[in-house]
């Protein structure tokens, strides 16, 4: 095996394949896994009866904070979900890494046996997501029935939040291949946009610019960046007619001082890359319909959730990969 291995790594350096393939095989294995992830999903919807979609939304959850927080570790496996050693195994159990049923059980822990084995193993895909789909299902099946449960589990309404609107994301899709994005502003329109992350502003108190503006013509198009769930749609003093979309992972991305709304979207709709939202304007800094305090642009702007607290970050570097990417579309 290892002369097979050290041919192939010659074979590589002599000849070394074109990034395009490489690409189209890195796409190929992660295609592959999500199909295999969505599949497990539907399995234990077939066992217990959790729709397959809010297994899906806790488990991406799971993934986008254990992607930004360091104090929590990334998971090996197929299943993000993880659970705290004391709720698996039993808070006055000594051993948090527990797989022994018959303790879990003594001990009062969540941990189940979902793959026949006899052990309730934390890091067995399948006994981790049976043990959360069998703590679901004991609150029951409707979709206030999940979030009572995921409340309980989390103990922040936020988070309970994201997770259903996760759910409803993939619900609509019907797939977990959701990894598109579009440039905001119509590719047939006029536009200019430079990086000004940072920037003064002083309107209702000094602070920062947490965005990047985009500027264009009263009225041009703007489309969703995103494949999202629309969280927030109306009127902000800051912001003026905005709408807040927020993607599977976890990044919230706003649109402010529109001119209007596409009349055809409201608050919990699930929205595609490139669809139309609204058009470009000059609305905010001041009461409900001011207009004109500056010139016509979009605010486009991108923001993190990480289960405990939400921050800015600069789209700029997005906004570029995402016109390249537009552009060869043309």
């Amino acid at each position: 095996m290892r002369k097979i291995v050290l041919l192939l790594f010659l074979v590589i350096i002599a000849f070394p394949p074109h990034l395009s393939v490489l690409a189209e095989a890195a796409e190929s294995n992660r295609s592959s896994q999500l199909h295999e992830r969505k599949a497990l999903f539907e399995k234990m919807e077939s066992i217990l009866g959790i729709p397959w979609y809010f297994l899906a939304a806790i488990d991406q959850y799971e993934r986008s904070i254990q992607a930004v927080r360091k104090d929590t570790p990334k998971r090996d496996g197929m299943i993000a979900i993880q659970f705290p050693g004391e709720k698996w195994a039993g808070f006055l159990n000594p051993d948090h890494g527990d797989d022994q049923i018959t303790s879990i059980q003594f001990f009062n822990g969540m941990g189940k046996d979902g793959s026949g084995d006899g052990l309730a193993d934390p890091h067995d895909d399948f006994d981790v997501l049976y043990t959360m789909a069998y703590y679901i299902a004991q609150h029951g099946f409707t979709n206030n029935d999940i979030r009572i449960a995921l409340w309980e589990y989390y103990g922040q309404d936020k988070i309970v939040r994201t997770i259903a609107h996760f759910a409803k994301i993939y619900q609509t899709a019907n797939t977990l291949e959701i990894n598109e994005n579009a440039f905001p502003i119509s590719r047939w329109s006029h536009y200019s946009y430079q990086n000004n992350w940072g920037a003064a502003r002083g309107w209702g108190g000094r602070r920062s610019h947490e965005g990047t503006d985009i500027f264009a013509s009263y009225g041009t198009t703007v489309v969703s960046t995103c494949y999202g769930y629309i969280e927030t749609l109306g009127w902000n003093r800051f912001g003026g007619w905005r709408i807040g979309i927020r993607d599977i992972n976890n990044v919230y991305h706003y649109f402010a001082h529109l001119s209007g709304f596409n009349k055809d979207i409201k608050i919990g709709d699930i929205v595609k890359p490139g669809q139309v939202i609204g058009s470009v304007g000059s609305s905010g800094y001041g009461k409900k319909g001011t207009q004109g305090k500056f010139p016509p642009h979009l605010h486009y702007g991108m923001y993190k959730f990480n289960g405990k607290t939400e921050w800015a970050f600069d789209p700029y570097p997005h906004l570029k990969k995402w016109e390249r990417q537009t552009r060869k579309k043309k």
